[in-house]
């Protein structure tokens, strides 16, 4: 029988909400992200690479809902220390902290050769079937386990086969959006951008407009606060 860990006491935060803004991140999507959650009347705490390389375990302990946002999944990895994606690995698994990783936080949150936290037992993600036709950005029609269907901004950004529940697919049946518990915490990871505002949406063409997938994407940020499952295939 493997030995049992006793976990430090975690240190309550003020916020709810760790978001990650530090090196690697697109400060598009963090300024997405903040608005969603300022109109969610959600405290959150940024945090850039730096500041969270000096927390420990205890300290991230102390939040509801970690969030990765979409940016370049090396360089988040790359720019944190081993020791601090193992903090997060134990926020999470350890302490049921929620993780939430869009696109570049979903490869991050992942198993990856880059520093990944590996929230998923081994699982790595690769990217949406479209990267390797030479397209990086354009407006994917997801169907969601709702029912529903809806256009929303993909930017070079994973699919997810091989771990959780699936929330929502690609057009080529791939998992678009994914939900799970690793270990104590619950985990939402996205490959594509509801949050996206207008201004990313530029030459492509949206049936949705970017109010519903804004609200869609509010509806993910307090799913995976709360730790309520969305429906799923």
């Amino acid at each position: 029988m493997a030995p049992v860990v006793v976990l430090p006491a975690a240190i309550p935060s003020a916020e709810p909400v760790l978001l990650f803004v530090g090196e690697g991140s697109s400060e598009l999507d963090v300024t997405a992200i903040e608005g969603i959650l300022g109109n969610l009347k959600i405290a959150y705490k940024p945090v850039n690479s730096s500041d969270l390389n000096a927390m420990s375990e205890a300290q991230l302990g102390g939040y509801k809902l970690i969030i990765i946002p979409g940016g370049n999944s090396i360089t988040i990895g790359e720019n944190l220390s081993a020791q601090t994606v193992s903090a997060i690995q134990t926020a999470v698994q350890g302490y049921g902290v929620h993780y939430l990783g869009l696109c570049a936080g979903a490869f991050f949150g992942g198993y990856s050769d880059y520093n990944g936290v590996n929230l998923t037992g081994g699982i790595a993600f690769d990217f949406y079937a479209d990267e390797f036709k030479g397209i990086h950005q354009e407006a994917v029609l997801l169907s969601l386990a709702s029912g529903q269907s809806i256009d929303v901004y993909w930017q070079d950004g994973p699919q997810l086969s091989g771990w959780g529940s699936v929330v929502a697919k690609f057009p080529d049946g791939t998992p678009a959006i994914v939900e799970g518990q690793s270990g104590k915490g619950f985990v939402i990871f996205t490959g594509v951008h509801p949050e996206a505002a207008q201004s990313w949406r530029g030459p492509f063409a949206f049936s949705t407009p970017v109010t519903v997938d804004v609200a869609y994407a509010s509806t993910i940020v307090q799913a995976a606060l709360n730790g309520t499952p969305l429906p799923s295939f």
